[in-house]
This record gives structure tokens, sequence and C-alpha cells, in this order.
């Protein structure tokens, strides 16, 4: 008979790393603040319109209606007053 032989594997023994404690993060210098800018001439609207409303008497009521209504209905009525009364810069 023929004779097996033992395959035989060694392990390596396993050893845990050493921790080692970990070094604070160095601290970040804060970023410079800002000067303070002095305010320039006030800017125009976005898109060229400017309305004022100022001096006007009129309640939502009577811009809207007693009805509730879409937010886009509202834009709607908004602008039609706005035009129907010459509030804009246009």
């Amino acid at each position: 008979m023929a004779v097996k032989k033992k395959t035989t594997t060694k392990r390596k023994a396993t050893t845990k790393k050493a921790t080692t404690k970990r070094k604070a993060a160095p601290k970040r210098k804060a970023a410079p603040k800002k000067k303070a800018t002095k305010s320039k001439a006030k800017k125009p609207a976005f898109g060229g319109y400017a309305i004022n409303f100022v001096g006007r008497t009129e309640t939502v009521e009577q811009v809207f209606g007693k009805k509730p209504i879409a937010p886009s209905e509202m834009t709607k009525k908004i602008w039609a007053f706005v035009k129907s009364k010459s509030l804009s810069n246009r």
C-alpha cells in the first residue's frame, strides 16, 4: 500500500499591531475677517423693474377679491393692478 504523506501547513501566528495614539490635527488659523465697506449707492432692482406702493390705500381684498385664489392668479392680479395704476418705472 502506498503511504499518503500528511501535508501540514504551518500557520503564522497573528500578532496585533500596536495601536498608536493619533496626533491632534494642527489647528488652522481663522480666516481674516473682511473689512466692512462703506455702502455704495443703492443698486436698481434686478430686471429693471421697480414698483412703488407708497401712498396706496387699497386693501388686499380690493386687489384680489374675497374668494381664495391660486398663487398664479395672485401674480396675474398684482401685475394687472400695477399696470392699471402706473406703479412701475416702465
